[in-house]
């Protein structure tokens, strides 16, 4: 489980629709006779190009699959199609080849049996379709690239199509969402309904609580793979990013990040990026500096700083990676006196042909 941390929360709440309530009978048969659906359908491919191949089965009009019954409104009239030609000249479809394809949805689920299609360039144009309309009391359908998976993208009777096709002229994309910090959970349990609702329970505090704005959870094997890749290959990725320096160090946990932002500012552009990630639940810092390459001028800047920095929050110099040779020197900065006494003491033991390696 994945949780977006950030200083404000807010939510949104989903509630399942209503029951249908199941009052559908022959009244709707005779109801789409009397709007003179088509019958038949050349569907478009999954791909929601038009395909010609005979004997493609039809996709069943919704109402004749789901219990839905048309609402009191207006039947579209030559002199609504005189209006639309009006305001959007030449974007006015009634070909029925044409609106084979913007009946049915992708999935050939669900089929309409709309009349016309309107394509506009312009919100102007949109807000003068919808100003008729309402007028006359017609429904309308908005219609982007018919990728619905519920049927929302397709009539449901013979309401007008309204296409955003053509309005392309200022399309942007946002950057990536993101958040300050992500926090992976891995709970487990013996009684799988008992710990799914404290788990629920566990959510609701936290998302309550304005720390969380998001997450997603693992509902199977595969996926919970797939979130543990996103923590595990980050050290694979910071390889990429040319040079890295990598401490692993412990520190109360309210302080955890607080070097992260402090080297940002000491290093400048010296760093290509300062990362910190690790576990939060025991005060570890994954701290990783990478630059173009290595620079014994950027680790000066490093070191001795990072350690005399742990040592003054009373940290460890190595959470769980242990010293080896490259940290022998600095075990002091953890104040572990009496653990380099112990060292020292087991290094004499041995003897002078003898030296123990590094913890």
């Amino acid at each position: 489980m994945v949780l977006h941390l950030v200083p404000r929360w807010s939510a949104s709440l989903f509630r399942a629709s209503p029951r249908w309530k199941k009052t559908y009978s022959q009244r709707a048969s005779a109801q789409l006779k009397w709007l003179g659906c088509p019958r038949s359908v050349y569907s478009p491919l999954a791909c929601r190009a038009y395909s010609k191949v005979s004997g493609s089965p039809e996709v069943m009009l919704t109402p004749e699959r789901y219990p839905v019954q048309r609402l009191p409104f207006s039947t579209v009239s030559e002199e609504d199609l005189a209006a639309f030609e009006c305001i959007i000249p030449g974007r006015v479809i009634t070909d029925p080849e044409q609106l084979q394809t913007c009946n049915v949805d992708w999935l050939r689920t669900v089929r309409g049996c709309s009349k016309v299609l309107l394509r506009p360039q312009t919100s102007e144009e949109v807000s003068q379709i919808l100003r008729h309309c309402y007028k006359r009391n017609l429904a309308v359908n908005p219609q982007g690239g018919n990728t619905g998976m519920v049927g929302g993208s397709v009539p449901v009777f013979d309401e007008v199509i309204l296409s955003t096709a053509l309005m392309n002229q200022v399309i942007s994309f946002h950057d990536v969402s993101e958040s300050p910090f992500y926090v992976l959970v891995e709970t487990s349990g013996s009684s799988a309904g008992h710990d799914a609702e404290k788990l629920t329970n566990v959510l609701e505090q936290v998302l309550n609580s304005g720390l969380v704005i998001d997450g997603t959870m693992a509902t199977d094997q595969r996926k919970v793979q797939m979130l543990w890749a996103l923590r595990e290959r980050i050290t694979e990725a910071l390889s990429r990013d040319g040079y890295v320096f990598k401490y692993d160090l412990s520190l109360p946990v309210e302080r955890l990040y607080d070097l992260v932002i402090d080297l940002r500012t000491r290093l400048g552009p010296r760093a290509k990026h300062v990362v910190g990630y690790g576990h939060l639940g025991d005060g570890n810092l994954h701290l990783n500096v990478t630059a173009e390459a290595f620079s014994q001028e950027l680790l000066g800047a490093l070191e001795p700083y990072v350690y005399a920095w742990t040592a003054e929050q009373r940290g460890s110099v190595s959470a769980e990676h242990g010293l080896g040779f490259k940290k022998k020197n600095v075990l002091g900065y953890s104040n572990a006196t009496c653990g380099c006494e112990a060292y020292a003491t087991a290094e004499g033991h041995a003897g002078p042909q003898r030296h123990p390696e590094p913890l």
